[in-house]
C-alpha cells in the first residue's frame, strides 16, 4: 500500500500529558534532553524527561483505561484500531519528515517506515475478533479456554527504528485488550510522541496508549519494578536486556526481548555472484548499519572470494550517502556523536580496510561505508558494530561456513546465497538464527514472526500469533450433572 497524505510541518514538541500528574517536588528532579539533527547538528527540539512519579501516574491511568478497553466488544476495539491506522495513513509524510530530522533516516526510508506503522495497525485491527479460545473434550462436562489480556504493558523502544519497532509492541498489545505505556529512546522520541497524539485523535480512550519520554534508568526501570505493569517489551542491547530480564524475574513478570545481532551473509560459489555482490551493501549499510539484522559478516566460498570482492567494491562505492531529505539518498548519518565515536573505534588506523565508499564531511555524524578483511578472531568479527562497517571472510566448504556463522553469541538474522535449493534449505536449518533469507536480505514482514536465537532475544514479535503473547490462557471447566 503506497504511503499517502499531505506533507505537513512537524508539530511542536510537547511534554506528554496523558495520565500524568505533577509531584510537588518534581522541579528538583526534572531533566530536559536536547534533540539534535544528526545530519547538521542543529537543535530540533527539547524534550522534558518524566519523573518516577509521573511514570507511576501514567501507569495508573493506563490501568484504568485498560479495564474499559477490555470490556468493549471486539468489533468496537477493531474499529478503533482501524481508525488509528487511517490517522497514521493521513500523517505518513508528516511522520517521515519528523524522522528525517530526528533520526537522520533518508526520506524514502522514513516514508516506508511510517507506512509500515499504518500496515501493522491495519493487520492487527483484525485480531480482536480472532482471539479464539478452544473447546477441549473432557469427561463430565464442558471445558473451554479464554485468552485474557494481561493489563498494562510497558514497551521500551530503541533509537534505530523508533516508530516501526514501537508499532510491533503497541499494535498487537492493544489488539489483545491491553493498555500500553511506551518509553522511546532519549535520542529519538519525536515520532512516538506524535503517534500517541494520532491515537487520541483517532478516538482511542484517554490513557490507553501513552508515550512517556525519559531516561531508561527512571522510566524504563519503573516499568520493571511497578507491579501494575504485567509485561515489558524491550528492544535494545543485550546487556540492558539481561538487566530487564533479571528485574522482571523478581515479580515473575513476562518479557519479550529483541536484542543484538551479528548476522552472516553466506555466499556459495554457485550463487548469482553479481546479484549477491550488488545487494550485499544494502544488507548491512541500510540505516547506516544501525540495524540489529545487519549482515555485518560476509562469508564467501574461497574459490570465488577474489571475484566477489571485485564485484563488491563498485557496489559499495555506489551507495549514495548524503542529505537525508534528498529523495535519492540511500544512507544518512549515524544517530549521534557518541555513537559515531564508538563505530570509529572498530576501524583504527591499522585496521584491515579493503576499501570504502564516501560520505560528506562535517557538520553531522557521517561515516563512510567501510569493508574490512580482518581475522575471524578480531573484535570487528565478533562484536556488534551497529554502523556501516562490514567484514568479509573466505570459507572452505559448507561445514566451515555453518561453523563460522554459528560462532557467535547472537542469532538474529542472516542470508544464504546459492542456486542449489537443497543446500539452501540444509544450511538454513543448520544456522542458529531466528530469521533467514535465501537469495535475499529480507528480515521483516509484519505477517511473519520475528525474533532471535541465543543472546539475540527471547520471544517473538509480529506474525499472526503476536497478540497471544499479550494474553493469559484461562481454562474453565463446566460440570454437567
Amino acid at each position: 500500500m503506497a504511503p499517502r497524505g499531505e506533507r505537513r510541518r512537524p508539530p511542536p514538541v510537547r511534554r506528554p500529558r496523558r495520565g500524568r500528574r505533577h509531584a510537588p517536588h518534581e522541579k528538583e528532579h526534572r531533566v530536559s534532553h536536547t534533540i539534535v539533527n544528526p545530519a547538521d547538528e542543529q537543535v530540533v527540539a527539547t524534550v522534558t524527561s518524566a519523573t518516577i512519579e509521573e511514570t507511576d501516574a501514567a501507569i495508573t491511568g493506563a490501568a484504568t483505561a485498560q479495564r474499559d478497553w477490555a470490556a468493549l466488544a471486539p468489533v468496537d476495539r477493531a474499529r478503533m484500531l482501524r481508525r488509528f491506522a487511517e490517522a497514521v495513513d493521513g500523517a505518513v509524510e508528516e511522520l517521515a519528515a519528523i524522522e528525517v530530522r530526528n533520526s537522520g533516516h533518508p526520506i524514502s526510508q522514513a516514508r516506508w517506515e511510517a507506512g509500515h506503522v499504518r500496515d501493522v495497525l491495519e493487520y492487527y485491527s483484525a485480531a480482536p475478533e480472532r482471539l479464539f479460545g478452544r473447546q477441549i473434550p473432557v469427561a463430565g462436562g464442558l471445558d473451554v479456554t479464554f485468552q485474557e489480556p494481561l493489563g498494562v504493558v510497558g514497551v521500551i523502544t530503541p533509537w534505530n527504528f523508533p516508530m516501526t519497532i514501537a508499532s510491533w509492541g503497541f499494535a498487537p498489545a492493544l489488539a489483545a485488550g491491553n493498555a500500553v505505556v511506551l518509553k522511546p529512546a532519549e535520542w529519538t522520541p519525536l515520532t512516538s510522541m506524535r503517534l500517541a497524539e494520532l491515537g487520541l485523535e483517532a478516538g482511542l480512550p484517554e490513557g490507553l496508549f501513552q508515550v512517556v519520554a525519559g531516561k531508561g534508568s527512571v522510566v524504563g526501570e519503573r516499568f520493571v519494578t511497578n507491579p501494575t505493569v504485567r509485561k515489558v517489551v524491550f528492544t535494545g542491547s543485550t546487556e540492558v536486556g539481561k538487566h530487564i530480564m533479571a528485574g522482571c524475574a523478581e515479580q515473575v513478570k513476562r518479557v519479550t526481548l529483541e536484542l543484538g545481532g551479528k548476522s552472516a551473509n553466506i555466499v556459495f560459489a554457485d550463487a548469482d555472484l553479481e546479484r549477491a555482490a550488488a545487494t550485499a551493501p544494502y544488507g548491512v549499510f541500510e540505516n547506516a548499519g544501525q540495524d540489529c539484522c545487519a549482515r555485518s559478516r560476509i562469508l564467501v566460498e574461497r574459490s570465488v572470494y577474489e571475484r566477489f570482492m571485485e564485484l563488491l567494491e563498485p557496489a559499495v562505492a555506489g551507495v549514495k550517502v548524503g542529505d537525508p531529505a534528498d529523495e535519492t539518498t540511500e544512507m544518512g548519518p549515524l544517530v549521534a556523536r557518541q555513537h559515531l565515536e564508538r563505530v570509529r573505534s572498530f576501524v583504527p588506523d591499522d585496521a584491515d580496510v579493503a576499501f570504502h565508499g564516501s560520505a560528506p564531511g562535517g557538520p553531522g555524524f557521517w561515516f563512510a561505508p567501510t569493508v574490512l578483511t580482518p581475522s575471524r578472531e578480531s573484535r570487528a568479527a565478533r562484536e556488534e558494530i551497529f554502523g556501516p562497517v562490514v567484514s568479509v571472510f573466505p570459507f572452505d566448504d559448507e561445514a566451515d561456513a555453518i561453523r563460522f556463522a554459528n560462532a557467535s553469541e547472537y542469532g538474529l538474522s542472516g542470508s544464504i546465497w546459492t542456486r542449489d535449493l537443497s543446500r539452501g534449505i540444509r544450511v538454513a536449518r543448520a544456522v542458529e538464527s531466528g530469521n533467514l533469507s535465501v537469495n535475499s536480505h529480507s528480515s521483516v514482514r509484519y505477517a511473519t514472526p520475528f525474533g532471535g536465537f541465543k543472546q539475540s532475544g527471547l520471544g517473538r514479535e509480529l506474525g499472526p500469533d503476536a497478540p497471544l503473547a499479550f494474553t493469559e490462557t484461562k481454562n474453565v471447566f463446566l460440570a454437567v450433572d
